[in-house]
C-alpha cells in the first residue's frame, strides 16, 4: 500500500504523519458507519413503502404530464425527511436556485424576511439584495426587506436581539445550517430546532426554512423532524451520491411546497408539469447511495481535521468535536497556502488531475476564488474538491469525496504540496 501511495506523488514523510493520524480515528469512524446504516436503512423503508419499480425510471419529455417517476421520487424524498411534500426536479439548477425559489415562493412585497444566524453564503447576496446589492430580480426590488442577527462570539444564538427583530412584516426565518465562507461552527438539527421553537413561540405563523446544504445524512433526523417548515438542498451535494447530474430539492409543509411548484414553473400549473428527461435512474439511485456517500465524506473531514490541527493550523470543527455537515475549514493563514491546498486536491482527482487551479472573479463572490474539483459532475461538491475566497483569514473549505479512500488520498496530496513549498514541517 505504502508503495502505492508513493507511485502516486505522496512522499515518505507525509504517508507516515498520515498514517499515524488515522490510526487514532477507527473509533469515531465506526460511529460514522453506524449513522450511514441507520440512515441507509430510512432511504430504503421510503422506497420500498412507495413500491419504486423500474417503470419509475422512465424518461418523459415535454411537459411532462404524469411523470409517475417523479412524482414517486419526491413522495420517497417526504417520506425520507418526515415531511407532508416535497419538490426535487432537474429544472432546480443548483442550490441557490432552490433556496430562491423557496424564498421568492412564500415572500410577497411588504414581507421582511429575517436571518437569525448572521449573512447567508455569498451567492444569496444578490438574490436578497443585501446592503448596496442591487441585483435585478433580488427580493429587495420586490419591496422584500431584510435584516439580520449575527450569533454570538461562541457561535451561538443571539437569542435577545433576536426576538427584538422579530416584529409584524417578519414573514420568513432563514437558517444556513452549514458555515458558507465563514469560520463559525455548522448548527447541529437539535440546536436548529431549538431556534425554530423560540420564532414560533414568538410567531407562529412565521415560515422557517432551513438551508440544508452539505448537511444531509450527516445525523440520522433532518430539520424537519424538529419543526422546519421547509428544508433546501441541491442534488449535486450530499442527496444526490455522486450520480445526480443536476437538481436541487425543497422538502416541507405542503402548503409552502405548492407555492415553490407555482414560483418553479408557473401559478395554476405547479407540480404538474417538469419532463425529467430520463434523468429519474440516476436520482433515485444516488438519493439511495447517498448515506455512504456522506459516510466517506465526512471521515475524509475528520481526517483532515486532525491532521491540519496536529500542524497547528486553526480548524473548524476541531478534530474531536460532533460533526453536523462534510465541510472542514483550515485556515491556512496565507494566500500561498490556500493555493497549495487547492492544488493537492486537484492533483488528487480522477478527472483533470492534471490542470492547476487559479484564483478568479467567480459571479456572485465579492473576491477571488480558488475552487479545485476535478469531478464527473461539474461542480458537485459530494466528491472530493476544496474552494475558498482569496481573502483574510485565509480559509480553505475541503469537503466531498466518493469514497473515504478517495477522499483520504486528497488530504494526503494537499499536505504534500504544502509539503513541496515548504510552507509546513512535518
Amino acid at each position: 500500500m505504502e508503495s502505492m501511495y508513493q507511485k502516486l506523488g505522496i512522499c515518505k514523510p507525509v504517508l507516515q504523519f498520515c498514517e499515524n493520524i488515522e490510526e487514532n480515528l477507527k473509533e469515531r469512524f465506526a460511529a460514522i458507519d453506524q449513522v450511514a446504516e441507520y440512515n441507509q436503512l430510512k432511504v430504503l423503508q421510503a422506497m420500498q413503502k412507495n413500491k419504486v419499480s423500474d417503470v419509475h425510471f422512465s424518461a418523459t419529455t415535454g411537459y411532462g404530464y404524469n411523470d409517475l417517476g417523479r412524482d414517486t421520487l419526491e413522495q420517497v424524498y417526504a417520506d425520507t425527511f418526515h415531511a407532508q411534500a416535497a419538490l426535487v426536479r432537474p429544472q432546480l439548477t443548483c442550490g441557490t436556485h432552490a433556496l430562491t425559489v423557496a424564498l421568492a415562493a412564500n415572500l410577497r412585497p411588504g414581507d421582511e424576511l429575517l436571518s437569525p444566524v448572521g449573512k447567508p453564503y455569498d451567492t444569496l447576496e444578490g438574490v436578497i439584495g443585501i446592503g448596496e446589492n442591487n441585483t435585478p430580480g433580488s427580493l429587495k426590488e420586490y419591496g422584500i426587506t431584510y435584516r439580520q442577527v449575527d450569533l454570538l462570539s461562541d457561535g451561538t444564538f443571539d437569542y435577545e436581539n433576536i426576538g427584538k427583530a422579530m416584529n409584524e412584516h417578519t414573514k420568513m426565518v432563514t437558517i444556513q445550517r452549514s458555515k458558507g465562507y465563514q469560520t463559525r461552527p455548522t448548527l447541529s438539527v437539535s440546536q436548529i430546532g431549538e431556534l425554530i421553537h423560540f420564532v414560533k413561540e414568538i410567531n407562529p405563523k412565521v415560515i422557517c426554512m432551513v438551508d440544508n446544504c452539505y448537511g444531509e445524512f450527516v445525523e440520522t433526523i433532518e430539520p424537519t423532524d424538529v419543526g422546519a417548515d421547509l428544508c433546501v438542498g441541491s442534488l449535486i451535494k450530499n442527496p444526490g451520491g455522486g450520480l445526480a447530474p443536476i437538481g436541487g430539492y425543497i422538502v416541507g409543509e405542503e402548503e409552502y411546497i405548492n407555492q415553490c411548484a407555482y414560483r418553479l414553473t408557473a401559478p395554476g400549473l405547479g407540480k404538474e408539469v417538469g419532463a425529467t428527461l430520463g434523468l429519474n435512474q440516476q436520482l433515485f439511485q444516488g438519493f439511495f447511495m447517498a448515506p455512504q456517500v456522506v459516510s466517506g465524506a465526512l471521515k475524509g473531514a475528520i481526517f483532515a481535521a486532525n491532521i491540519y490541527e496536529k500542524l497547528g493550523f486553526a480548524v473548524v470543527p476541531n478534530g474531536i468535536e460532533s460533526r453536523h455537515d462534510i465541510i472542514q475549514a483550515v485556515t491556512l493563514g496565507t494566500p500561498e497556502g490556500v493555493i497549495a491546498f487547492c492544488e493537492g486536491i486537484q492533483a488528487a482527482a480522477p478527472v483533470d488531475s492534471y490542470v492547476t487551479p487559479e484564483p478568479w472573479a467567480m459571479p456572485g463572490y465579492h473576491s477571488d476564488v480558488i475552487m479545485a474539483a476535478g469531478a464527473f459532475i461539474q461542480g458537485s461538491s459530494i466528491e472530493l474538491s476544496a474552494d475558498g475566497p482569496i481573502e483574510p483569514p485565509y480559509a480553505v473549505y475541503f469537503q466531498g469525496g466518493l469514497t473515504w479512500y478517495h477522499a483520504k488520498y486528497g488530504i494526503m496530496m494537499s499536505l504534500e504540496k504544502l509539503y513541496e513549498k515548504q510552507l509546513i514541517k512535518l
